[in-house]
């Protein structure tokens, strides 16, 4: 049986065959919805399967793009990364997909591998220890855009979320419950946004007329985290209220809070920085500082689209602002 090519496909939709190659590479924005439909019936009955090696060769473009995130466990790294990937599936682009687990030397090894695998482009949520690759690949016009994560001194498209404006409203909502010692508890200070959270939490503290206490500010180990809020709580010294500065955080605080019959929203009040699934469903329904990450997925996939197709030509920062969702874990109820 031979094989069916692009020739064939023109001639049972009644087309030319420019026109079935512009839609096979995404550039029918002026196509008509009539001619589309002819097309995918076309492919459709014909069984055609596009030519990716020899199209590849001809565009000098293999439609593969690589993600390298930092720790899938995250749920804002899984929910853009779909997004990503959602978006590119659109534009008939395929998708790699590498965890570094904050690994310096898997990072540095998967952007070696997908690059030998000429991708036509990377997004990176850094973990920000591999600076001379980063710089190698600004250096090179490499399209690459970074989600999550900014590096000052790497001048390429970045996606983020305004981590301070948002620890600005959390510690406004908790003072203005009443609260005068506040906390605030992370990962270690390795990566941008955590540093940025811990800022954010001491100016806003200051801003809104509050005290900074040095042992209420804490970043650890995740598998430290429960012996460090048994120091923080130490001698009756504990706060009234607490922000977690991520989902992983808020686990390892529940864990406390059970070991020591500390009831949330009674005894403590809680927010949490980041996506928490069922977090309205739960007992208290949990405030969260909730990031919209589908989004800013969607406009990492644009910025490095462009980037491949030629068109982009200032490099930014794109901030986007979280929402914060108040519920009944920071609002403390008298019995």
């Amino acid at each position: 049986m031979n094989r069916v090519t692009m020739a064939d496909v023109a001639k049972a939709a009644g087309i030319s065959k420019s026109t079935v190659s512009q839609f096979l590479n995404g550039r029918y924005e002026y196509m008509s919805r009539e001619t589309k439909d002819r097309i995918k019936a076309a492919i459709d009955e014909l069984g055609y399967h596009p030519n990716y090696i020899a199209r590849s060769l001809k565009q000098k473009r293999t439609s593969l793009i690589g993600i390298v995130a930092a720790n899938i466990v995250h749920t804002v790294s899984t929910e853009m990364s779909r997004a990503i990937e959602d978006y590119f599936h659109e534009k008939d682009i395929q998708v790699i997909f590498c965890n570094s687990y904050d690994d310096q030397e898997k990072e540095k090894k998967y952007i070696n591998n997908l690059r030998a695998r000429q991708v036509d482009g990377l997004v990176i949520f850094p973990a920000e220890k591999n600076t001379e690759l980063y710089k190698r690949l600004e250096d090179e016009n490499y399209p690459v855009v970074f989600a999550d994560r900014k590096i000052a001194e790497i001048q390429v498209n970045t996606v983020v979320v305004d981590n301070r404006d948002a620890l600005d409203r959390a510690v406004h909502h908790l003072i203005a419950e009443g609260h005068s010692k506040l906390a605030i508890l992370t990962p270690p200070l390795t990566i941008y946004p955590r540093r940025e959270r811990i800022e954010g939490f001491k100016e806003a503290v200051r801003k809104h007329g509050g005290k900074v206490y040095d042992h209420l500010v804490r970043s650890t180990e995740i598998r430290a985290m429960v012996t460090e809020l048994e120091s923080m709580f130490a001698e009756g010294n504990g706060p009234t209220a607490l922000i977690a500065g991520n989902d992983l955080t808020y686990f390892e605080i529940m864990k406390f809070a059970r070991k020591h019959q500390i009831r949330i929203g009674k005894d403590l009040a809680l927010v949490v920085f980041d996506n928490i699934e069922l977090a309205a469903f739960s007992e208290p329904s949990l405030t969260i500082i909730k990031q919209p990450a589908y989004e800013m997925g969607l406009m990492a996939g644009e910025l490095l689209y462009e980037q491949i197709s030629g068109r982009s030509a200032k490099i930014g920062t794109y901030v986007f602002p979280a929402e914060m969702i108040v519920r009944g874990s920071s609002v403390l109820k008298e019995e």
